[in-house]
């Protein structure tokens, strides 16, 4: 069997973009020229790479804490909590400081659940996906994997974050911290304070998990050294 030659998907879809003035005709012409697997499968290994890098990183130990760009702070509603007990002989910023580690390590125990819901987005891909994202922008594959899996991984997430921040201690290290905020916060003529932590850190557990997947996909889409494979140096073409 003579093996065809593969051009990068990358300089087809260049050309294709410029010569047809509708995705239809796209997809048609690029049918002729790569097979569904050729053009998708390129894409889904991109993906993958990306994905488990991403919650590799975010799931190691001070995978969130270490990381400025997605380490989880307070609430801003607790904002006033803090200047209160900041004030507090004996706990002051020692028991705010203890909460945002916890609140850290449960986001990093958490992300793992995250790979099952990801590796079944990337598998339903079509081809029009796959050119969509692939001539998009430089988050486009992330962009599309938040669209089509957010949801469902805060539903899986909440539960899981519930019985880890309970695990690491940041539920009884939050109740501590508004039970010594709520004791003065009368005196002070401030408002007491009860901010749902599992929700809150849920939400920033996410966009700290796709902050992750978007820097790995713009990765392999600018550096040649980061697609790891065959079919992603043939997908993405060389720089």
């Amino acid at each position: 069997m003579i093996k065809r030659a593969f051009v990068p998907f990358a300089l087809i879809l260049s050309f294709l973009t410029v010569s047809f003035s509708s995705c239809d005709q796209i997809v048609s012409v690029l049918e002729d020229l790569l097979s569904e697997g050729d053009a998708t499968e390129g894409l889904k290994e991109a993906l993958r790479v990306g994905t488990d890098t991403s919650i590799n990183k975010g799931s190691a130990l001070n995978g969130y804490f270490a990381n400025q760009a997605i380490k989880i702070l307070l609430p801003p509603e607790a904002q006033t909590i803090v200047t209160v007990i900041n004030q507090v002989p004996g706990v002051g910023p020692a028991l705010v400081d203890e909460v945002i580690l916890k609140l850290n390590r449960a986001a990093e125990d958490a992300a793992p659940e995250a790979k099952d819901i990801l590796v079944n987005a990337i598998l339903n891909i079509t081809i029009t996906d796959a050119i969509n994202i692939v001539n998009g922008n430089n988050d486009a594959a992330t962009q599309f994997l938040r669209l089509n899996t957010q949801t469902e991984i805060a539903g899986l997430f909440l539960p899981h974050i519930e019985s880890s921040l309970e695990t690491v201690g940041a539920q009884t290290a939050w109740g501590t911290l508004t039970s010594n905020y709520n004791t003065v916060a009368p005196i002070l003529g401030q408002p007491q304070v009860n901010t749902d932590l599992a929700d809150y850190t849920t939400n920033k557990a996410l966009d700290g998990l796709f902050v992750l997947v978007a820097e790995e996909e713009g990765k392999i889409r600018e550096d040649p050294l980061h697609r790891v494979s065959e079919i992603l140096q043939q997908v993405f073409g060389t720089n």
